[in-house]
């Protein structure tokens, strides 16, 4: 059986998002532990102003976020066909966007019945399970060698970073 082969451009954005998103979703923890703790509190407190750090990885991201949904809307279009990653793109662009939409003062002033803020904890829930039912429906589906293949750092002579914006014409070539 050959070993499953990702495109190059999937890789870099998936992988770029893969770091951020669990980096911004426990800074989240964190921020939700400090500043709300509704439903609950870490028993420990990191020193640090997390309300930025988490911004910050929020900042770095919105581009990607971007990218990687562009990507998936176009040339990824047949991988959205299952609902794991459907939810998985869905919970990024809820995340990034209602994060865009937030101000960083309603926390720390306490302001926790704000509508977006709200939708915020909402995509913070559904990122964190549409990741677990990603990752287990990629393991279901071919294994610990498609997710490897996500990780490989080797690219078809076809699918270098030149050949990225001929990829994208065909795809939009085939579509229209």
């Amino acid at each position: 059986m050959p070993r499953p082969y990702q495109p190059s451009l999937l890789r870099i954005l998936h992988g770029a998002v893969a770091v951020l998103v669990p980096a911004a979703w426990i800074s989240g923890l964190i921020v939700y532990s400090l500043h709300d703790g509704r439903w609950g509190r870490l028993p420990w407190h990191p020193g640090g102003d997390w309300i930025d750090i988490h911004g910050s990885l929020g900042v770095l991201l919105w581009p990607l976020a971007i990218a990687f949904g562009l990507y998936a809307l176009s040339l990824g279009r047949a991988r959205l066909r299952r609902p794991e990653n459907a939810a998985a793109l869905l919970g990024l662009a809820l995340a990034v966007g209602s994060g865009k939409l937030m101000s960083e003062d309603w926390l720390r002033q306490g302001e926790l019945d704000q509508a977006v803020y709200g939708i915020h904890l909402l995509a913070w829930l559904l990122i964190g399970a549409a990741v677990l039912w990603h990752v287990s429906g990629v393991l279901g589906r071919g294994g610990l060698p498609l997710a490897r293949s996500m990780a490989s750092l080797q690219a078809r002579p076809n699918d270098r970073p030149r050949h990225w914006p001929g990829q994208i014409a065909r795809c939009f070539r085939r579509s229209g």
